[in-house]
């Protein structure tokens, strides 16, 4: 595919995934969605063992471009519902079930689908400046996404419903502080910061991490002691793993580990 809306690129074990809509603050249309749900099908192909997602220009994504929808001059509005299902769901959980880490440097705003995309990557690293909108309360609107999912169990149901409700602007350092994120840095210090968790991540235990995901965003659904059953099954799997043997072998012979990601 001819990408017109993102840019993909992969070297060093790294794919990276750029919004490309600067004008537009990234906000999607169906055109991007189509583009990157190609990009993404790429990441497993490449053999990517790291995912970096962020926005071009001064913002990370602003959400839907309400432009591309179809709205009658009458104020009807076309089936918001057929959207979620067809662009909105399946890229939600595409960005859940990569079996490897998603970082999202978030450089700017992220409102309504933008920032609940965010919410969707396992490690969200955002400039100072940059800020988390709920916006679809300005429309008559419900957070979509896994905006209703996301918020409580990050932030709890009373920060959850006050961001919701009133659409107020989260500032990055306090997205940090009530654990919404993983970590807020300087704007200067955005791309070094995101460049030396992707190379770590790039040279990690993929498979282990890929089965960590899996087991902690699967938690919820579980007793403990389902939870505990699951542990002791993946621990069996990662057991016969290339790299547990090769970090067993590291650890002994005091070297640093080479791990293939299998």
């Amino acid at each position: 595919m001819n990408y017109q809306s993102i840019l993909y690129t992969f070297a060093d074990g790294i794919a990276r995934l750029t919004l490309n809509r600067p004008d537009k603050l990234n906000s999607f249309t169906s055109a991007m969605h189509a583009e990157v749900r190609d990009a993404l099908a790429r990441v497993r192909t490449d053999g990517a063992r790291v995912l970096v997602l962020t926005g071009a220009g001064r913002g990370f994504c602003a959400g839907q471009d309400l432009s591309d929808r179809a709205v009658t001059p009458g104020g009807k509005g076309a089936d918001l519902g057929d959207s979620i299902e067809k662009n909105y769901a399946p890229l939600v959980l595409a960005l859940r079930s990569l079996p490897l880490p998603v970082i999202a440097a978030v450089n700017g705003v992220a409102a309504g689908a933008g920032a609940n995309l965010a919410l969707a990557c396992d490690l969200v690293i955002a400039a100072r400046s940059a800020s988390f909108v709920q916006a679809f309360c300005r429309l008559g609107l419900v957070p979509d996404s896994g905006g209703t999912w996301f918020l409580p169990r990050l932030a709890g149901n009373a920060r959850a419903l006050g961001l919701a409700l009133l659409g107020d602007k989260l500032p990055a350092a306090e997205a940090a502080s009530w654990g919404l994120i993983w970590r807020c840095v300087e704007d200067s210090e955005l791309t070094g910061v995101v460049d030396g968790l992707a190379a770590q991540l790039a040279t990690a235990p993929t498979l282990g991490l890929a089965r960590t995901k899996q087991a902690i965003y699967g938690a919820w659904e579980r007793t403990l002691a389902e939870q505990l059953d699951v542990e002791r099954d993946l621990q069996r799997e990662l057991g016969w793993s290339q790299d547990y043997a090769e970090g067993v072998a590291a650890f002994i012979e005091k070297r640093a580990p080479r791990f293939a990601g299998r």
